[in-house]
């Protein structure tokens, strides 16, 4: 996939990747343990504009043959947060199955959480949590295509979990009721639904004459990550830089030939073993037009997983000294830092801020060393006549959370790069739609001071 730079920054999809694994009951190759394959699993969601997490513990994802043998897809029982992901793929776990053509999916739920914005006039908006019940936990699918796992190399499976069709609304109020709707599809590495737009974990080790190092994933899984030439790494670092202290994002492919991660771009997040993402919210600046000395994130994830008050679903106050290292990630021209500092801070940005946790002056404070403005998926509706094919642009009016922090108008800009998906082949058949999803960098525009995204995916949410 290649990057677009500015006028067009890249952008990626709401996508999870949870692994497959070689337990096995009633399959037909059990016998010979040495024919098995790479499995994957991706997931994606198309969100309800006001929800804001939804996590949910999957007990089982079994892939089943023709015969009714099934084998798991998963490792133990993860709970995923399908909404924090929103425009994203990131790889979750890879593992072992038999070798076998398996022509249905079946996934069980056994529990979920729905975190969800409340507002109510005269007051500023809260994130309230309630207890999901799914109306049917287990969902078999059958693949259109089958899912055909050999010796050869890695396949997968992209399970589409459609929130905005699962969540169950009455009056405009969230029941709490979900009728789960999953689209799934088999899909190879090279398939544009197997990318992974965002992988961030911790680095292990680094074989920096052999050009690769390793990273700690979920399960506590371990993965070697291969550079070369074309890796392209953000704010100058290289795999010099890395330490066993090191978070990094990585974007890249599956290998076919050994499943290890080739990665086309690093970003070393932070170097002190603490990182922290999620949506700025609101920001402090002393002086109009000055430096921001400080603002608020909405916590959607963090490694390690929590500690000293900075918690997934809440928000953490990051100060600002002056002297941290603003960049964005996928974007390595000169211009970059003239975009995104400390001036040019916006609520509804998505972040990832790197530091350590044992300065913080409080149990909620953060001082950082890194701000990096990374993608993430807005929704809206279009404004009416406002699509210009000429120069690829169309105006939105953003939706649920993100639309409390970014209440003026947005432009979109959209260039060669960028992909349309869900029923839009380009900029011409937005005007004749209503509701989208952008997934891509809002950025301030430092002329004219007018918000801006810079797209690299742009959905159809019609359907």
């Amino acid at each position: 996939m290649q990057a677009l730079r500015l006028g067009a920054a890249p952008l990626a999809f709401a996508v999870l990747l949870v692994a497959g694994c070689g337990n096995t009951m009633n399959n037909p190759t059990s016998q010979n343990e040495q024919n098995t394959g790479s499995a994957f699993v991706i997931g994606t969601d198309a969100p309800l504009a006001s929800v804001v997490s939804f996590t949910a513990t999957i007990s089982s994802m079994q892939a089943i043959d023709g015969n009714g043998n099934y084998v798991s897809l998963i490792s133990g029982t993860p709970s995923i947060d399908f909404a924090r992901y929103n425009g994203l793929q990131t790889l979750l776990d890879v593992n072992s199955v038999p070798a076998d053509t398996y022509t249905k999916i079946s996934v069980t739920f056994s529990s979920a959480t729905i975190g969800y914005l409340q507002t109510s006039a005269g007051s500023p908006p809260t994130i309230q949590t309630m207890t999901a019940a799914f109306t049917t936990p287990t969902v078999t699918v059958t693949l259109a295509n089958p899912l055909v796992v050999q010796q050869s190399g890695p396949v997968g499976v992209r399970m589409d979990f459609r929130l905005d069709k699962s969540i169950q609304v009455s009056g405009g109020e969230i029941t709490g009721q979900v009728n789960p709707t999953l689209d799934i599809t088999a899909v190879g590495p090279s398939a544009p639904g197997a990318y992974i737009d965002e992988f961030d974990t911790g680095v292990v080790s680094v074989n920096t004459s052999g050009q690769s190092f390793v990273v700690q994933g979920p399960h506590g899984r371990q993965f070697t990550v291969n550079v070369n030439g074309q890796t392209e790494w953000d704010n100058n670092e290289s795999i010099t830089d890395l330490t066993s202290t090191s978070i990094v994002q990585i974007s890249g492919v599956l290998d076919k030939a050994d499943s290890t991660i080739d990665a086309d771009e690093v970003a070393i997040l932070s170097q002190d073993g603490f990182y922290a993402a999620g949506q700025v919210t609101y920001v402090t600046t002393p002086t109009p037009g000055g430096a921001a000395s400080n603002f608020q994130l909405y916590v959607r994830g963090t490694l390690p997983a929590s500690g000293d008050g900075v918690t997934l679903g809440q928000i953490a106050q990051v100060n600002l000294t002056g002297n941290e290292k603003f960049f964005i990630y996928w974007m390595h021209n000169r211009f970059t830092q003239f975009f995104f500092n400390d001036t040019t801070l916006l609520p509804g940005q998505h972040v990832a801020v790197g530091g350590s946790l044992s300065g913080a002056a409080s149990a909620d404070a953060l001082t950082v060393k890194r701000v990096v403005l990374r993608n993430w998926g807005f929704n809206g509706t279009i404004v009416p006549g406002s699509v210009n094919t000429g120069n690829g642009s169309f105006q939105m009016t953003v939706n649920g959370f993100a639309g409390l922090l970014i209440p003026q108008t947005v432009t979109v800009y959209t260039a060669t790069g960028t992909s349309w998906r869900m029923g839009f082949n380009n900029i011409g058949d937005v005007s004749g739609s209503t509701n989208v999803r952008v997934v891509g960098l809002l950025l301030e525009d430092p002329t004219s001071g007018d918000t801006i995204l810079l797209a690299r995916y742009v959905d159809n949410l019609n359907g």
